[in-house]
């Protein structure tokens, strides 16, 4: 059986991994980075609390001991499903199945004008991107703070929107930078004038998480100094003045979009399998309508079930369970049994949040528990570092994290010309 899986995410590496040593398998990994990034924590790389590399591994050095799978590092066009083949960059590949673990990229809501001014986070590079646009914005504070108030004020301005887990920790991230790290860097500005503003369009912060969490986690925020508008959207945003539904403007230099995500469809996928979301409708094994060798995982697919008849939240296990149900369905068929396949449901383990030091909420759904403060911030801080990938990787994080705490700092903040100007 020859298998190709688009991406390496989450869902796509547990499935390579469990059917890269399998007999009778050849698994094709198809990936246009030749590593594997860990998404939660790109706010730690935006905001130099971590390195690129700590969050990042080697995809072909995952796989060394897997003599059944093969990477190739190709930009896929589209999916040509007629003749079972995949086109890319690079040539064409042959499937007997098919798995598309692409993933999900910022949703921007076809506002053109913010997509083109505002930043995003899901990817390694947009991280770094950010990371140097945060510290070039002081560097240039600098001068702008004995000529022009206004100019100053713009930059020492910062928009976060969509107040989910993402937005959350970036603006708790910004504000520690703020209170702790930025005053010994720059000494000439005052860090009174930094404003860091996080706008939500419903009605509170983690809304997908408990009460409690949601009401903890703003008075985190606040405790925090952070400016957090409500029931509010973003209209446009120039590079240089956020407009809101309010009416109301905000002079800023850095707007950083964490409102939503949209699936990242291959092309030649049927328009007409799409939902809500730009997700691929699968039926309870994955399997897209239409097709008996074409499946879709993770973050890119939408699955009605019984518990979730809206479809699963795009998160990490959600794709990797998606992945090991997937798995022990292939396997069955290469034995022979293509009519006993396991449906899918997702079981919710919890879910939780980081604001800053010592400050986290923790929702458990069975039993019911919800806790906060510095044991959630213990319990996040373990569950990232048993997710993250290569015991070095582990360690240096726990490093940083045991240094950061200790010192206040974090020891960063690069700022690589070439690389900024480039992207810019």
């Amino acid at each position: 059986m020859k298998i190709i899986i688009i991406g390496g995410g989450f869902g796509g590496l547990k499935l390579a991994r469990l059917l890269g040593r399998k007999e009778g398998i050849e698994v094709l990994l198809i990936d246009k980075r030749n590593y594997h990034q860990f998404q939660p924590l790109f706010y730690q790389v935006a905001t130099a609390g971590l390195d690129a590399s700590n969050i990042s591994f080697p995809l072909r050095k995952i796989f060394q001991n897997s003599p059944n799978l093969q990477f190739r590092l190709a930009e896929v066009k589209r999916i040509d499903a007629p003749n079972q083949k995949v086109v890319t960059n690079i040539g064409d590949f042959n499937y007997d199945q098919l798995v598309i673990a692409t993933g999900a990229y910022t949703n921007f809501f076809n506002n053109q004008q913010v997509q083109q001014n505002a930043f995003s986070m899901k990817t390694t590079e947009e991280a770094l991107l950010l990371r140097y646009k945060l510290i070039q914005n002081f560097e240039d504070a600098l001068i702008a703070k004995d000529y022009d108030a206004a100019a100053l004020q713009k930059l020492m301005n910062i928009v976060v929107v969509g107040a989910g887990p993402t937005g959350v920790e970036v603006c708790g991230a910004l504000a520690e930078m703020r209170n702790n790290v930025l005053p010994k860097d720059y000494p000439d500005l005052d860090f009174k004038k930094m404003h860091i503003y996080l706008i939500e369009g419903s009605t509170k912060t983690l809304g997908t998480m408990s009460e409690k969490s949601t009401i903890q986690s703003r008075a985190y925020l606040e405790k925090l100094a952070v400016n957090i508008i409500t029931e509010t959207m973003v209209k446009s945003y120039d590079g240089d003045l956020v407009t809101l539904s309010t009416g109301k403007t905000i002079s800023t230099k850095i707007v950083i979009w964490a409102a939503g995500i949209t699936g990242n469809v291959p092309e030649g996928v049927d328009h007409s399998l799409l939902v809500r979301g730009n997700r691929i409708k699968v039926d309870r094994t994955n399997k897209l309508a239409g097709f008996d060798n074409i499946y879709a995982i993770g973050d890119v697919c939408y699955m009605e079930t019984p518990l979730y008849p809206n479809g699963h939240p795009q998160v990490a296990n959600v794709a990797i369970n998606q992945a090991k149900n997937l798995a022990r369905n292939l396997l069955r068929q290469l034995n022979g049994n293509k009519h006993y396949q396991d449906k899918f449901e997702y079981n919710d383990k919890g879910s939780m949040a980081t604001v800053g030091r010592n400050l986290a909420v923790v929702d458990i759904p069975h039993p019911k528990i919800h806790f906060g403060g510095f044991v959630a911030w213990l319990v996040w801080m373990g569950l990232h570092l048993l997710l993250i990938l290569g015991v070095k990787n582990r360690l240096q994080i726990f490093i940083n994290w045991v240094y950061k705490y200790f010192t206040y700092d974090q020891s960063l903040r690069l700022l690589f010309r070439d690389f900024y100007k480039q992207e810019k």
